[in-house]
């Protein structure tokens, strides 16, 4: 089974560590970023990620990053 997120944060180098740290535990970047204004006028980030958890059963209750 393939889990999906999407991380979404400022865009800052905070973003940017989210993403890697994502990247360190296994997810894998799905599609391109996305570039957004945000609602106080600096710009939003986003990117999908998804990871290959094997034959776990989803479980809407659990936290994606516990998988």
């Amino acid at each position: 089974m393939h889990i999906y997120r999407f991380l979404t944060g400022p865009d800052e180098s905070a973003f940017c560590h989210k993403v890697t740290r994502a990247l360190s535990e296994g997810w894998v970047l799905y599609g391109s970023p996305s570039l957004a204004p945000g609602p106080d006028g600096k710009t939003v980030c986003g990117q999908a990620v998804t990871k290959d958890v094997g034959n776990a059963k989803y479980d809407p209750a659990k936290k994606l990053v516990d998988y």
